[in-house]
C-alpha cells in the first residue's frame, strides 16, 4: 500500500503504525486527530510519518483506513470518513466491541460497504497514549478478524496481512461470538478489577499501602482507560452483565463452602484453579 491512515494514534493506534512502518506495509503512515501538538510529537517520535488535523486531507488517496479510538466514538468519526473514501478504501478498525461497531457503519453508510472488515487485536497495556505504544505489542498475540457478509476476500486478505506483517496470529469469528468470547475473557475480568479496587479503598483507604504483589498483579489492569471501558460495557452490555451474574454464582458458592468450613471442597475448587491456569500458561 501506498497510504495507511491511521484515526487516533493512541497505544494500539501508535503500536500498528509502527509495526505498519517497520514492515513496509506502507509507504506512508498518516496519523488524523484534533490535537496537533500530540500528532506532532507522535511523529517527532517516530509513530507515524505525517499528520493532519483535516480528515480530508488524511484521507485523500488512502488505501486503508484504520479507527482506533474507543467505540463510543464511532458514530461521528465514521459520519466524517464516509464522505471522503470510496470503494477503494478498505475501512477498518480495532474496536473491542464488533456487533455494535458493524451496526454503526451499517447506519453511517446506509449499508455495509465490501471494503469494510472489523478487527481487533487481542493486546494492550494498561497505559495509554502514543507515548506508552510499541512496535512489537502484536507480535505472537491473537488478533480477531469477524467479516461481515458484505466484506470482500481482497479486502479481509489486505487487513489480515497487515495484522501478519505485525506479529500477530489471525483468528476469524463472527461478531457475535467475539463479543461473547471477548466478554469472559476480557470484559469480565476488568470489571473484576475496576470493582475490586473500589472496594478495597472504600473499606479502607490505607490497605492498598499493605497490598502485596499478588493484589498488584491483579489490579493492574484497574488502570486502563476509563474512556474506552465505559464505551466497552455500553457496547456489549448484554455478555458481559450476563458473565458478571454468572461470576456472581461462582462467589455465591465460594460463599458457602468456605461459610460451611467444607474443606474438600475448598481444596478442590483451588486444585482445579490451579490446574487450569498451569495448563493455560504451557
Amino acid at each position: 500500500m501506498n497510504k495507511v491512515c491511521i484515526v487516533g494514534v493512541g497505544l494500539i493506534g501508535g503500536s500498528l503504525a509502527k509495526a505498519i512502518i517497520r514492515s513496509k506495509q506502507a509507504t506512508h503512515v498518516i496519523g488524523f486527530g484534533r490535537d496537533a501538538l500530540r500528532l506532532q510529537a507522535a511523529k517527532y517520535n517516530g509513530v507515524i510519518t505525517d499528520y493532519t488535523t483535516d480528515i480530508k486531507e488524511a484521507l485523500d488517496g488512502a488505501d486503508m483506513v484504520i479507527v482506533a479510538t474507543p467505540v463510543g466514538s464511532f458514530e461521528s468519526i465514521l459520519k466524517s470518513i464516509q464522505r471522503h473514501v470510496d470503494a477503494s478504501t478498505i475501512i477498518t478498525d480495532v474496536g473491542s466491541t464488533k456487533s455494535s461497531v458493524i451496526k454503526v457503519v451499517e447506519s453511517v453508510f446506509g449499508s455495509l460497504p465490501r471494503q469494510f472488515v472489523p478487527a481487533h487485536p487481542i493486546a494492550g497495556k494498561e497505559k495509554s497514549g502514543f507515548e506508552a505504544s510499541d512496535v512489537d505489542l502484536f507480535v505472537d498475540r491473537k488478533v480477531i478478524i469477524t467479516p461481515t457478509e458484505s466484506s470482500s476476500v481482497e479486502a479481509v486478505e489486505a487487513v489480515k496481512n497487515v495484522w501478519q506483517a505485525a506479529g500477530a496470529t489471525v483468528d476469524m469469528m463472527s461478531a457475535a461470538s467475539h463479543d461473547e468470547l471477548l466478554g469472559m475473557t476480557s470484559h469480565l475480568p476488568h470489571m473484576l478489577a475496576f470493582s475490586i479496587m473500589n472496594y478495597l479503598i472504600s473499606q479502607n483507604p490505607k490497605a492498598s499501602l499493605y497490598a502485596a504483589g499478588g493484589f498488584r498483579d491483579f489490579s493492574r489492569i484497574a488502570s486502563g482507560d476509563p474512556i474506552m471501558w465505559r464505551d466497552i460495557c455500553l457496547n456489549n452490555k448484554e455478555a458481559i452483565v450476563k458473565h458478571i451474574k454468572g461470576y456472581r454464582d461462582t462467589l455465591d458458592n465460594l460463599i458457602d463452602v468456605i461459610e460451611d468450613e467444607n474443606t474438600t471442597k475448598i481444596e478442590t475448587l483451588f486444585r482445579d484453579a490451579k490446574s487450569n491456569r498451569d495448563q493455560w500458561l504451557t
